[in-house]
């Protein structure tokens, strides 16, 4: 992992591993993420969020009396058994019959409704995380300012999972939890009822007996159980942070295998990987360790359940205040009391993860939140309509995030039908510039604007090209109704892709098909298609040579005969057509634009030497 500028941690890479911070549980994250998540309800698919809740509810209420309609079928059968009573014996048998099929259906019902919500859920914390990620352009200002949590894509495709379908299986335990609790407890009350113990002459009643048993049990089990798992929660958050961090570090390799391979790079990066990996296995140790300290308690507890309840029931059944139905009852009972009981220690692992994917999701949220915080403010380059269309900058200022100047003065006026052209040594604030007209860049001061109803678009040097079909690349950011093929045919033509019109509809990575050259062409194609009112070229056309730009320049300039263009790059060599030029000068306080080289006249032809 390195570093960019002055000591400053690339904003699109992950922090080490090392640095992962402390995730034990905070109930204000539990809070926020209650609020965030609890849009689900509120929000337009409401009314589907509400019939899914209430319909498993209703299914889980069925499920608990299903469960004690079993307890009671327990003692019926044991003390048809103890009576040796065949006919009542072959009615328990057909009843539980019954209670095995309402069960199946019960189950079907709330296996089919909670995916339905888990998968629903989820949809809606996906969309909304990401409409708040692509909104306002949070997506780059975070990366811009160093401020996006790591791995933003690995949070809202996994982490938000996490964050739902768990969360949906832990209500249900819970909800069933209380309810089977409830219900439970009375059958202890009413069968097990008070125990008299004798000591030393004197007698002690002790009532509803079986039911302080099976709190106290479950109580001391569960606190000693949380007590030596309290750990676990953090443990299970660094390690989560530790294999984002290498899902990241593969992904970079992928993405830049061509570069690797040239370079021979391979052993360097098993040794990157390997690092990388290793603080993994020790965070998963960690948590291996605290399993082993968990189990001490769990495999201790555990066979003793089912156990507890029959030596304590015991003396009431020789006492013959028992039957042996009541006995099994109540150690059916007790069972599922300390299930009810026990149930954070026996998620214990599955809230860790969950509240670790939860904190990474609302970390998403509260970065966006932070980036709206950070702009609210209303100082930096303000963007603000022009009465006349075309481009106008005034007093425009760039700082870096620091604070540094990179464009000390910029003041420029590109009216519609007209070309301009900014040249600039590397790092002299071109592309600042570009990005403070594009609205990405909000370090500095002065203002830039467009007319009211210009439409403005930017060719990068590194066009961007979907997922989609080439027809769908070419029309990006489609927008209205879809153009025809005739249009889009004259445009490739335009732009030197004519042997690309067959391949319109396939689907392919044309990112990594198309050569530079090509790419660059398909952003001038993409341009003469929307036909904008105001056209920045940022380094647009260096992977070609300078004939080709100056053909494209003349095209773009034939087929959008109104609109103002800016081309900015790095020598006056390759920048043919243009009007006029510009060109960025360094001074001590940062750079400045110097007055045209030559005079603007619009009735002057368009050159090709600049």
């Amino acid at each position: 992992m390195t570093a960019t500028g002055a000591g400053t941690p690339d904003a699109s890479e992950p922090a080490p591993a090392a640095s992962a911070p402390n995730l034990d549980l905070d109930w204000r994250v539990i809070r926020r993420f209650a609020r965030f998540a609890g849009g689900f309800w509120k929000g337009d698919g409401a009314r589907q969020a509400w019939t899914l809740t209430i319909t498993l509810a209703v299914c889980l209420l069925l499920s608990t009396s299903a469960t004690v309609a079993l307890n009671h079928w327990t003692r019926w059968f044991f003390d048809s058994l103890e009576a040796r009573n065949a006919l009542e014996l072959w009615e328990s048998v057909l009843v539980f019959l019954v209670i095995i099929a309402a069960m199946a259906a019960i189950g079907v019902g709330i296996v089919l409704t909670r995916e339905r919500l888990q998968v629903h859920w989820r949809a809606w914390i996906v969309g909304e995380v990401v409409s708040r990620w692509l909104a306002g352009r949070r997506f780059y200002h975070l990366a811009h300012t160093g401020t996006q949590p790591a791995n933003p894509e690995y949070r809202i495709a996994d982490d938000s999972r996490w964050a739902s379908e768990p969360l949906v299986d832990l209500g249900i335990g819970l909800v069933t939890a209380i309810i089977s609790a409830a219900a439970f407890i009375s059958i202890l009350w009413s069968v097990g009822g008070s125990y008299t113990l004798t000591l030393g002459g004197s007698s002690f009643t002790i009532p509803a007996y079986m039911v302080l048993l099976a709190l106290a049990y479950g109580i001391v089990g569960s606190l000693l159980t949380m007590w030596i798992g309290r750990r676990l929660v953090g443990y299970v958050g660094r390690k989560n942070e530790a294999e984002g961090d290498f899902r990241f570090a593969l992904m970079r390799l992928r993405d830049n295998a061509e570069s690797i391979a040239m370079l021979g790079g391979e052993q360097s990066e098993r040794r990157i990987l390997a690092r990388i990996y290793d603080t993994v296995v020790q965070r998963w140790l960690r948590i291996v360790q605290q399993h082993g300290r968990l189990t001490w308690i769990t495999n201790s507890i555990g066979p003793m359940t089912p156990i507890v309840p029959l030596l304590f029931a015991a003396p009431k059944y020789l006492q013959g205040e028992l039957t042996l139905g009541e006995v099994t009852q109540l150690a059916a009972a007790f069972s599922q009391v300390q299930m009810a009981i026990s149930w954070v220690v026996d998620n214990f692992n599955r809230i860790a993860e969950w509240y670790a994917s939860a904190r990474r999701v609302m970390d998403m949220v509260d970065a966006c939140d932070g980036i709206d915080r950070r702009h609210a403010d209303g100082r930096g380059i303000a963007i603000a309509p022009s009465p006349s269309e075309g481009l106008v900058l005034e007093g425009l200022a760039v700082h870096d995030p620091s604070g540094r100047p990179l464009v000390a003065r910029a003041d420029l006026m590109v009216p519609p039908a007209t070309s301009l052209s900014i040249s600039g040594d590397t790092s002299s604030g071109k592309t600042a510039i570009v990005r403070a007209i594009a609205g990405l860049w909000r370090e500095g001061h002065g203002t830039v604007r467009i007319g009211t109803q210009a439409r403005i678009m930017i060719a990068p040097q590194q066009g961007y090209l979907p997922l989609a079909t080439l027809r769908e690349a070419l029309i990006y950011p489609a927008s209205g109704e879809p153009l025809a093929d005739g249009e889009i045919v004259a445009a490739l033509d335009a732009a030197g892709l004519g042997h690309l019109v067959d391949k319109l509809d396939d689907t392919g990575r044309w990112d990594q098909s198309l050569s530079a050259g090509e790419r660059q062409r398909v952003a001038i194609a993409r341009l003469l298609l929307h036909r904008p009112d105001v056209i920045i070229l940022d380094d647009a056309m260096t992977a070609l040579d300078e004939s080709a730009r100056a053909d494209l320049l003349t095209a773009l300039r034939a087929k959008v005969p109104e609109a103002a263009i800016l081309n900015v790059g790095q020598s006056p060599r390759i920048l043919p057509g243009a009007g006029h030029m510009l060109t960025l000068e360094r001074q001590s306080g940062g750079t400045v634009l110097s007055q045209p080289t030559q005079p603007y006249d619009p009735k002057r032809p368009l050159t090709t030497d600049a």
